[in-house]
This record gives C-alpha cells, sequence and structure tokens, in this order.
C-alpha cells in the first residue's frame, strides 16, 4: 500500500514536488509583479502631481507638441 502511494497514486511524492516547485515559482513571481505595481503606482503619482512631469512624458512618449512647434525625430544607428 506505501509503495502505491509513494509511485503510482496522483498524489505521488514526485507530483507533489513539482507542484511544490511550481508554487514556488509562482510565489516568485508574484512578488515581482507586486513590485513593479507598486513601482508604476508611484510613477503615475509622480506623474499625475506635476504638469511639468506630465508635459515631458507626453512629448517624450507621444510626441505631442504645442501648435507653434516643430518635432524633429533624430534616429541613432546601432552598432
Amino acid at each position: 500500500m506505501f509503495i502505491w502511494l509513494l509511485l503510482f497514486d496522483t498524489n505521488d511524492f514526485i507530483t507533489l514536488g513539482k507542484t511544490a516547485s511550481k508554487v514556488g515559482e509562482a510565489e516568485k513571481q508574484k512578488k515581482y509583479y507586486l513590485q513593479k505595481i507598486a513601482e508604476v503606482s508611484k510613477n503615475k503619482q509622480e506623474l499625475l502631481g506635476s504638469k511639468d512631469l506630465l508635459e515631458k512624458y507626453a512629448r517624450e512618449k507621444y510626441l505631442m507638441k504645442k501648435p507653434n512647434e516643430d518635432i524633429y525625430l533624430i534616429e541613432e544607428e546601432e552598432d
């Protein structure tokens, strides 16, 4: 009976070990993504709290401009 549970059952020790490993990896990913969410939330609060930072972000990210301005994009070659 013990050998059956040890090797052949659907809840054998090998399967339990693999499942524990997957859970550990998922916990690491959860910690990583919670940290990234905290960083993004902090950046969002800083961005929305300052009109100058918001304008800078919009200009750099979305190439927004004032009506009387021209934008020139300079592409750098990668070696």
